[in-house]
């Protein structure tokens, strides 16, 4: 059976799985759909066109799918789609999409998302993401699976933060940061690729030590970045266990619309 706080308020129309929790004085909306196992807080706003997957815990004053902070939006009925899993911390905001774009502000499965984060209109948020305190994404902004933004830091619009890797606290982040690099500062620079964290999920010896070649490619050997990329071509066809992970890093860099930062 759900749980609803007599003082809650859920309007008519919204889908509601049948043992979700809503806390005292929440507000959900007539366009919200919302799964098994979800629970919400006290004194949180879930509204607009959201979907809410399973097993989801959204914590106090959090505010779900509302208006996009842009100033071309006219009220169109873009979306939130949120998935299973997630764990969404005091005073978060995510808003819906914006026709300019996709329409869809979509976050994955198993993301840990901490107090006062900002995700804006049309993010894309993959999967066992970690976002800490105060991490302020722009719009347009995507974030890679399995990528840490420390707290403090702020994604500038339209920047692409690759899979596995992490920006540092308090850091400014520009353009976009490939998969595996760490990088931190004001402006953010890159600091080596995310060993350790590529050892926590599995990655082999020699794929580690074939991203560790493709970062000095890219920041060390004093190669222009078309000179790396084609010596990334030939370390991506040695045959080794890396091989896919560095061509992952090239397609990256391929198709950055923002350029990555050097």
């Amino acid at each position: 059976m759900s749980s609803i706080h007599p003082t809650a308020v859920i309007e008519p129309g919204a889908e509601l799985a049948e043992d979700v929790v809503i806390g005292a004085y929440s507000i959900v909306g007539a366009n919200v759909t919302m799964g098994a196992g979800t629970v919400v807080g006290s004194h949180s706003v879930i509204e607009g066109h959201t979907t809410i997957g399973a097993g989801n815990q959204i914590g106090h004053y959090a505010s779900i799918g509302g208006r996009p902070q842009d100033m071309k939006y006219k009220g169109e009925p873009t979306r939130l789609v949120i998935g299973d899993r997630n764990t969404i911390r005091e005073f978060t905001t995510i808003h819906t999409g914006t026709v300019q774009d996709s329409g869809v502000t979509t976050v994955g499965d198993d993301n840990w998302i901490m107090a006062y984060v900002h995700i804006g209109h049309d993010c894309q948020i993959g999967s066992n993401v970690i976002l800490s305190s105060t991490a302020q994404m722009a719009g347009h902004v995507i974030v890679g699976d399995w990528a840490i933004v420390a707290g403090m830091s702020g994604v500038h619009q339209f920047v692409r933060i690759g899979e596995h890797s992490m920006l540092g606290g308090a850091s400014a982040l520009v353009q976009d940061l490939p998969p595996f690099v760490i990088a931190a500062g004001n402006k953010a620079v890159p600091h080596g690729i995310n060993v350790e964290g590529l050892r926590r999920r599995g990655f082999s010896a020699d794929a580690i030590s074939a991203l560790r070649s493709a970062y000095r490619l890219l920041y060390k050997n004093g190669l222009s970045l078309e000179e790396a990329k084609a010596q990334l071509a030939d370390l991506s066809s040695e045959g080794g266990d890396g091989d896919q992970h560095v061509r992952k890093l090239t397609a990256f860099i391929e198709t950055s619309q923002r350029g990555i930062i050097r």
